[in-house]
């Protein structure tokens, strides 16, 4: 894929800090964190070495990529700090974390996670359901791990508390290689900024 400048397109992936996901969960988000290097895209997430995390960044080191953290500074006061990063941005806690993540992102990835996942997932949904950006987000369904979370939200259309078009502003991939398509396919017609 030629890029237009110098700059590389940057996916921020939200995921769990637990290392005791399934085996698919861990394979699966490793495999996207490479194609993510080999397609010339940084990775930005959370900044530590936690869980599902670690596993992303590693393998996105491991291929060549650019790691990009934003963490508060009570997190790098524990000692959780991922220390192979290419560029660390300090922030003074979650609130502001999300604002910089989406500030420093081009796309957004929610991987398997749990509780903190899905507020930063559904923050930013809520946002560019109220127009207050407009990157393309996804849902990478590894292990059919959001089969519950999507059955919910068809329900909440069928009670009529979400609107069927709301289901548009995010697109969902089974396997690593279908997302890295969707968002490649998508990267080709933006302009970098």
């Amino acid at each position: 894929m030629k890029q237009n400048n110098t700059r590389k397109p940057v996916v921020c992936i939200f995921c769990s800090s637990s290392p005791d996901v399934s085996a698919p969960i861990k394979s699966g988000a490793a495999e996207f964190a490479r194609l993510l290097a080999e397609n010339h895209f940084s990775v930005l997430y959370g900044g530590t070495t936690c869980g599902l995390m670690k596993i992303v960044a590693d393998a996105h080191k491991k291929a060549g990529g650019q790691l990009i953290g934003i963490i508060p500074e009570y997190m790098i006061d524990k000692g959780i700090q991922h220390p192979d990063l290419d560029e660390l941005h300090k922030v003074a806690d979650l609130r502001p974390r999300k604002q910089a993540m989406l500030e420093k992102s081009d796309y957004i990835v929610a991987l398997p996670g749990g509780i903190g996942t899905y507020d930063e997932f559904f923050d930013l949904l809520t946002m560019k359901q109220l127009g207050r950006h407009n990157r393309p987000m996804f849902l990478l369904n590894l292990d059919n791990y959001f089969a519950p979370l999507l059955a919910l939200m068809q329900h909440g259309i069928e009670q009529k508390t979400i609107k069927i078009e709301h289901l548009e502003l995010f697109k969902v991939a089974a396997q690593p290689e279908e997302l890295m398509k969707m968002i490649a396919s998508h990267h080709s017609l933006q302009v970098c900024h």
